[in-house]
């Protein structure tokens, strides 16, 4: 799989991450074939987070053998400092591994939440503290709506940003498109959400897939569209959502990748004119 450079950490990443909550709920023996099996692929990118049920405790043991390979990125649904160092502390335990390569702040969806985080005693003492301990060697965030990504990277040189990059909701609703542009001219690593996201889950609708908090893609020819749109955006890395089979897609979708032509974009915003009035999803990750 080829690689991109997650901007100014130099960090070379695949194109396609690996969604910890893949290993959320497995065996240990699954969680093991699962990692074993994306890094033979060529995935060297692992995201994880305490919010995301027993994942930690499955990636840790299953990822321990090839940790000096990969790059590890953890987050934090912390505002404030001493919850925030707990997070550090539990995710490094249960990870098994002695630093970051990245460390984010989860799924920030408002100016307060911001405040928060940088006010005094907020969740970014901590990280700072931590960065200065070798903890932690890049910093980001991830975000889900546009208020605030664009208050986080005013108040702070972040490394790198998480946020939906999905064809549905750029091309219908124009999300997320000045928010990658300011990114890219502060030089920072792009991680994109939702790639694999074909829309809302309707009330009621029962649910094939258990894990993502959205109805991904319905089949490979879906699922490949939308990575190249995502990619073809300037993304560094697109992670995948919670199910090992739609890993298996975006990898497969990665190894056939041709930029998204001017003519099939048009094509895509025609139709996505079409689609239900909901296209940006709810703001968890998956």
């Amino acid at each position: 799989m080829f690689r991109r450079v997650l901007g100014r950490s130099g960090l070379e990443v695949s194109v396609v991450g690996f969604g910890g909550i893949i290993v959320k709920d497995e065996t240990t023996e699954n969680a093991a074939k699962y990692v074993e099996e994306a890094i033979n692929r060529g995935v060297n990118y692992f995201d994880v987070a305490p919010s995301y049920g027993n994942a930690e405790d499955m990636l840790g043991p299953a990822l321990e053998p090839f940790r000096k390979d990969v790059v590890l990125s953890c987050k934090t649904d912390a505002l404030e400092k001493d919850e925030c160092w707990r997070d550090i502390e539990t995710s490094l335990k249960k990870l098994k591994t002695n630093y970051f390569d990245l460390y984010q702040f989860h799924s920030i969806v408002s100016k307060e939440e911001v405040d928060k985080i940088f006010s005094a005693g907020g969740a970014m003492e901590a990280v700072l503290e931590a960065k200065e301990k070798n903890l932690i060697n890049n910093i980001g965030f991830s975000a889900h709506t546009e208020e605030a990504a664009f208050e986080l990277i005013k108040r702070f040189d972040f490394d790198t940003i998480m946020f939906p990059v999905n064809w549905a909701s750029w091309l219908k609703e124009g999300f997320g498109n000045s928010v990658l542009d300011l990114a890219k001219k502060k030089n920072m690593g792009i991680i994109a959400l939702k790639a694999l996201a074909k829309r809302k889950w309707k009330k009621g609708e029962e649910r094939n897939w258990s894990k993502p908090w959205y109805k991904p893609v319905e089949n490979y020819e879906e699922a490949k569209l939308g990575l190249r749109f995502t990619l073809s955006k300037g993304v560094d890395t697109a992670v995948s959502p919670g199910h090992m089979e739609l890993l298996r897609w975006a990898c497969d979708a990665a190894d056939e990748y041709e930029p998204l032509s001017k003519t099939e974009e048009d094509y895509l915003r025609e139709k996505a004119k079409n689609l239900e009035n909901d296209t940006v999803f709810p703001h968890p990750d998956a």
